[in-house]
């Protein structure tokens, strides 16, 4: 007759050394959320940012209005004309793996100044 004690707790083992790799991969989705929801927030950013500017009012605050708490927002006039104006939001990306460092999320509008 085969002994089966041997064989006792056999998946529970396979079980926590595969706990990891799944743990790296929940935590690498949850990044990639976090990657574009940063990169949507940057857009929504350079809209109101330029929508302002070209109401000429302050870009920067605009940009900060428009963005949800918790992350860092940075806009400037970057350009355009003398009928249009274009503002680039940057917005960091947070990190929820730790050791994963992103560049920010930017993003460039251009609205047709208001005379």
């Amino acid at each position: 007759m085969p002994r089966r004690g041997r064989d006792r707790g056999q998946v529970a083992v396979e079980y926590l050394g595969f706990i990891p790799v799944l743990l790296v991969v929940g935590l690498a989705g949850f990044q990639i959320g976090a990657i574009a929801y940063a990169a949507e927030q940057a857009g929504t950013a350079a809209r109101a940012g330029a929508r302002a500017e070209s109401l000429g009012q302050s870009a920067q605050q605009a940009c900060a209005r428009a963005v949800s708490g918790g992350l860092t927002v940075t806009c400037g006039a970057s350009g355009g004309g003398a009928d249009s104006v274009t503002v680039t939001a940057s917005v960091s990306i947070p990190s929820v793996v730790p050791g994963w460092h992103f560049d920010p999320a930017e993003k460039s509008a251009t609205m047709p100044r208001d005379h």
